[in-house]
């Protein structure tokens, strides 16, 4: 069977970055670690899945760094779990950009939102329009703000 997955291109610390998600991430696990050089540790593909999706990290020097043209998603059930994760993954390092994205420690990039934004930012007409730029104004997303605009309730 074909296997497909997402690598990404870490100078150092990749296989540190898939234990730390791993951890953070429920269903998760390294399934394979492989270092190419005995002299150089960071050296390393290492392969892992978060909640099933499959990944992998090749730790190989400064040659290539991360983009915001490519992120891990992460739609969560509520803003608890939302707060969970962006506070872990701006932790140590880590920064927070506009509408639900991040830089976690490694540079990697995330979008961490509630699954309840998508229906009210794409809502049609005034209260989809309220909520959007609601969000607009936001990095973490506040799922309670964004209802409130949603429904022309005044913050």
């Amino acid at each position: 069977m074909t296997r497909i997955a997402t690598c990404l291109w870490f100078d150092k610390g990749g296989e540190e970055a898939a234990r730390f998600y791993c951890s953070l991430i429920p269903n998760s696990e390294v399934t394979n670690v492989a270092r190419f050089n005995p002299e150089d540790p960071e050296n390393t593909l290492v392969e892992y899945k978060l909640n099933g999706v499959p990944y992998q990290h090749l730790s190989a020097g400064p040659h290539f760094t991360q983009s915001e043209a490519a992120s891990i998603v992460v739609i969560t059930e509520d803003q608890e779990e939302t707060d969970r994760y962006w506070d872990a993954l701006t932790a140590d390092g880590g920064r927070e950009s506009m509408c639900g994205w991040l830089k976690d420690r490694w540079g990697v990039n995330w979008q961490v939102f509630p699954r309840k934004l998508t229906e009210l930012t794409m809502a049609p007409g005034e209260a989809g329009e309220r909520a959007r730029q609601a969000m607009f104004k936001m990095k973490r997303i506040d799922l309670a703000a964004v209802q409130a605009a949603h429904d022309g309730v005044a913050a």
